[in-house]
């Protein structure tokens, strides 16, 4: 089966490099298509936050790991399968994040950490509505929280 997706839009923002830290305060623009008109958005200035799914573009294919990788590299943490980590170097190039909605402008959205680079495409936004939260508790091993240490900070 071959999937194929159009982006719904494309991200502006002042960073240029996927880097693994640092992302609080940042401010993003998700500009939408053209095939889209300003009613697309109608709405979602409702929502305090939304889930941006975007594409890993700039990821050499070559770099694509299928198995098991120390996240990040770093030996202390233990060698987790792609599907147990959030690296970019996923097999369908896929990134999530759930971000704060600022305002909206016509067919751009302003959000609030969107961990996304300049030009990144977007496949789809959706918003966040407490009933597809996780229902109970989220357990997840000391070496996520380690690696997401500085993630969120500003600079």
């Amino acid at each position: 089966m071959r999937i194929e997706m159009m982006p719904i839009g494309r991200v502006e923002a002042s960073r240029t490099e996927a880097k693994d830290d640092y992302w609080g305060g940042s401010e993003s623009r998700i500009v939408l298509d053209e095939r889209f008109g300003p009613e697309a958005l109608a709405g979602i200035e409702e929502f305090s936050h939304a889930e941006v799914i975007f594409h890993f573009d700039r990821v050499d294919a070559g770099k694509i790991v299928t198995g098991a990788w120390h996240p990040r590299g770093n030996p202390e943490w233990p060698a987790v399968g792609i599907f147990a980590q959030r690296k970019k170097e996923r097999p369908n190039r896929i990134g999530s994040t759930v971000c704060r909605i600022m305002r909206r402008e016509g067919r751009t959205l302003v959000v609030a950490e969107l961990d996304a680079i300049d030009g990144t495409p977007v496949l789809d936004i959706k918003p966040v509505m407490s009933g597809f939260l996780p229902r109970g508790e989220i357990r997840e091993p000391a070496w996520s929280r380690e690696l997401m240490a500085e993630y969120w900070k500003t600079r």
